[in-house]
């Protein structure tokens, strides 16, 4: 029994599980400044410690606005398939999450606002303003159109993972760092993949396109509606496997360029048997029992992230 507008509850919404996509990127960008310039190890003021922060109070916000606007609009119906939400099952009232928004929105602001004094770099305030904003247009708008893939390319990739380099080590980037930056786009945008094909039916229903219900409807049209649903869930299964494989090859890639000898570093092969066996178990369950791939799955992205900076750093 969670209490209403509790600890347990606001702790709940947070839904700590998937901070681990927020943290992972900015770990990777650490990892290249410090290996390039010699940057001191982190201390409480330090860009890395704030660059946390920011990711961190930004997911949990994301996740607020996420539990409110889909309450509102009546999407989190009694069919959902994913893990519960606290507006829709009273662990917080709407009022209450509406000051909870506000208030992680005011913290990310303080923290961005904090990097901007510290280093003077008057285009992280563009960056800043952007992560807000498109905070807010992914659940009102853009997730409905299936921009959600994109989205999370842009800003759990190549914000964390370049902003956090730039700003440790004051303005500076590099083409490995890009690379690494869209290899973590791609591992972190299957949590998305997976979440998204668990709930095709019902966003179906909901009128909710995203990239699965588009490939699944156009294999409908072309194949039928059996056959055609079974080729395009066939189809979302393979770009679950392929993203994972195409990320580690980028992060080798990274890593290549950044420094020959890295490239001999087998970190990165622990994170491709577990992407091999999340896809085994996606394409075996259904359902509910789905959730079982997002846990996986969101432990194989921090666990990706965290590969990655190690094998920059050794």
């Amino acid at each position: 029994m969670v209490k209403a507008n509790s600890l347990k509850a606001w702790f709940l919404a947070a839904r700590p599980k998937t901070l681990t996509g927020a943290i992972a990127p900015v770990l990777v960008g650490a990892a290249f400044a410090f290996a390039s310039s010699n940057s001191q190890l982190p201390t409480v003021n330090s860009p890395l410690l704030l660059c946390l922060l920011f990711a961190i109070f930004m997911q949990i916000d994301a996740n607020f606005i996420n539990d409110y606007f889909d309450f509102r609009k009546g999407t989190d119906r009694e069919d959902r398939l994913g893990p519960e939400r606290a507006c829709a099952q009273g662990w917080i009232t709407p009022r209450a999450m509406q000051w909870g928004i506000g208030v992680m929105t005011a913290l990310s602001c303080l923290v961005g606002l904090a990097i901007l004094l510290i280093h003077m770099q008057w285009e992280l305030l563009l960056v800043g303003i952007l992560c807000v904003v498109f905070c807010f247009l992914y659940t009102f708008r853009l997730s409905y159109l299936g921009w959600g893939d994109v989205l999370v390319l842009v800003f759990f990739g190549f914000v964390p993972v370049v902003f956090t380099h730039y700003v440790m080590t004051n303005g500076e980037w590099n083409v490995p760092l890009l690379i690494a930056s869209l290899a973590m786009g791609l591992a972190t945008d299957n949590l998305l993949m997976v979440n998204n094909y668990r709930d095709r039916n019902q966003d179906r229903v909901s009128g909710k396109r995203t990239i699965i219900v588009r490939i699944i409807e156009a294999q409908i049209r072309q194949y039928g509606s059996e056959y055609g649903q079974k080729k395009g869930e066939g189809i979302c299964l393979d770009i679950y496997l392929w993203m994972g494989v195409i990320a580690t090859f980028l992060a080798f890639s990274a890593l290549f360029l950044f420094s020959s000898s890295s490239i001999r570093n087998p970190l990165m092969f622990i994170y491709l048997i577990l992407h091999f066996r999340a896809f085994q178990q996606l394409k075996t369950l259904d359902g509910c029992d789905l959730n079982q791939v997002l846990g996986a799955t969101a432990r194989n992205i921090f666990l990706f992230g965290t590969l990655l900076a190690l094998s920059v750093l050794l």
